[in-house]
């Protein structure tokens, strides 16, 4: 496990300096597939039977396949698929989940002292961090996304290390409240797409009367 969560800090530090859309998206498959990884591993530490390693053939399947595809679909159809941001703005994320990974340690050993899944909850909380500064500080309607995808990522992570394995109807619960809004912002990805021929949110500040 420490292995994973050692290559997951890494894929986080990736994701803040990434401008490529295309790049971010695979990011965010390794990111789940990592997430899937851990799935499995208390899926066979743990005795619930087959629907123990239902988490991992969901997140293989939505988060892995499903969304990265209707992402990669949408950034066929744009011209330029770079993230146009300064470079302060990426050495500000970068600084900022470095930040994140020492204030995760803190919060952790301050409120749960002795946690045998110290590391893990540590990790879940990173991405939680990370996933909100990509919401704010990323102007492409692709990235938010891919911060809100991370953010889910790290709740999830996050409880199934508290509970050693969420039950499975909330984990349906997860998936199917991800996947919904995911498709509701996919969709209005596409019209930002087609309106103003770019997936940068900056330009919502024309509607304004």
């Amino acid at each position: 496990m420490e292995q994973l969560l050692i290559f997951l800090l890494l894929i986080v530090f990736l994701q803040t300096r990434i401008m490529n859309l295309k790049n971010a998206i695979i990011c965010l498959m390794l990111q789940s597939t990592i997430i899937a990884g851990a799935c499995l591993m208390v899926g066979m530490d743990g005795n619930g039977g087959w629907h123990s390693f239902l988490p991992t053939i969901l997140t293989v399947i939505f988060k892995v396949w499903v969304i990265p595809y209707a992402l990669f679909t949408v950034v066929k159809k744009l011209t330029n698929e770079q993230e146009i941001d300064s470079g302060i703005n990426v050495n500000y994320s970068t600084a900022a989940a470095a930040f994140f990974v020492v204030l995760a340690y803190m919060l952790i050993d301050k409120m749960l002292p002795g946690m045998g899944s110290r590391d893990i909850l540590a990790s879940a909380m990173v991405l939680i961090m990370t996933g909100l500064t990509l919401i704010v500080m990323r102007s492409r309607a692709i990235m938010q996304i891919i911060g809100l995808i991370t953010v889910e990522n790290g709740i999830y992570l996050f409880g199934m290390a508290i509970t050693e394995g969420l039950p499975i109807i909330i984990e349906l619960g997860i998936f199917l409240d991800v996947l919904i809004a995911v498709v509701i912002l996919v969709i209005l990805t596409k019209r930002l797409s087609l309106s103003f021929m770019t997936t940068d949110t900056n330009v919502l500040s024309k509607l304004k009367g």
